[in-house]
């Protein structure tokens, strides 16, 4: 063979080399997003999610990849999502932002790891069986807890004037019905009347507030679901027309103008899911993973919406508050 035939042929084999080994370089895992919102109504934990992931040592675009899949507030659509990303073989679905998106993921596998988040009790509609030992291909985080549920009601019977309080719950969100049912037992010890309002569209929550105009209820408690952190703004708008005293679920309900907000840190609960992605990814099995419940609880009291509700927030109940909106 003549030099410059030789030459020429290592030479060929030696640009081939970096093609080959970018050919072989492994892909990317990949990871399912499903979620009962949209971008914009999970755009303020977003961050707070992606922190766990980096906490577990993972970047979008830089060593993994995400596919979001937005039901944006239509429960319906979450099992076609949830076949869609496992017909694409993600390594882990994150079930994030509701109990429908978590239960559709889990009906679509029993073999792709689910970690989700969600607002209510992961127990009792059956997303695991023990929170300490979740079995099987799914853990998550959960800001719930009961006493915050019960806690609700001490906040609303001091607000109520003794009359009736309203609970609006999702009938399509089990975890709101189960809100709903611990209310009305927790009620029936103290001798308080609950009058349940049921929505699962935004029709439904004009409907019920005709009924708490009947009904002349004097306090609402508004369960944790999607749709009720939808349509935040039209619940904050509707409860200040009837100068209606009002307990939400999430700060950012009071911040965006309603009364009273009780519950957990949301965005905690995202960034541990995150972390749990993370960790999956790199190869633990969800069942090993616990639950993640919320140890840290705020209430928040808008100040700015009582004076322009007219209403008179109790001392005792202003002791209480950990951030006041003035």
């Amino acid at each position: 063979m003549r030099r410059r035939d030789f030459m020429t042929l290592v030479g060929g084999a030696a640009a081939a080399w970096p093609l080959a080994a970018r050919a072989q370089k492994p892909a990317m895992p990949v990871i399912g997003f499903l979620s009962s919102l949209s971008p914009q109504e999970l755009g303020f934990v977003m961050p707070a999610f992606h922190q766990g992931l980096s906490e577990a040592g993972f970047g979008e675009g830089r060593n993994i990849t995400i596919e979001y899949r937005w039901a944006e507030g239509h429960y319906e659509r979450l099992p076609v999502l949830a076949a869609d990303l496992v017909r694409q073989q993600v390594a882990v679905i994150a079930a994030i932002s509701g109990t429908p998106a978590a239960l559709a993921a889990k009906a679509a596998t029993t073999t792709i790891p689910i970690v989700f988040a969600i607002g209510g009790d992961p127990v009792a509609p059956g997303l695991v069986s023990n929170i300490g030992h979740p079995e099987g291909n799914i853990t998550g985080a959960s800001f719930y807890t009961s006493p915050v549920v019960t806690k609700r009601l001490d906040l609303a019977n001091e607000l109520s004037g003794g009359r009736t309080i309203g609970v609006f719950v999702n009938p399509e969100n089990p975890p709101s019905v189960t809100e709903g049912t611990t209310l009305q037992e927790a009620a029936a010890t103290l001798g308080q009347t609950i009058q349940i309002l049921n929505a699962s569209t935004e029709g439904h929550i004009d409907d019920a507030f005709a009924a708490i105009v009947q009904q002349r209820i004097g306090a609402l408690i508004v369960s944790s679901d999607p749709l009720f952190f939808i349509e935040r703004e039209k619940l904050v708008v509707l409860t200040a027309r009837h100068a209606l005293p009002t307990i939400f679920a999430d700060r950012e309900q009071a911040e965006a103008g309603g009364l009273i907000s009780y519950g957990a840190n949301r965005p905690e609960a995202y960034r541990q899911a995150g972390t749990y992605v993370g960790r999956v990814v790199k190869g633990e099995r969800p069942g090993d993973l616990p639950v993640v419940l919320p140890t840290k609880f705020d209430l928040l009291i808008n100040l700015k919406t009582a004076k322009a509700l007219g209403l008179e927030i109790p001392p005792t109940v202003l002791a209480r508050a950990d951030e006041v909106i003035e």
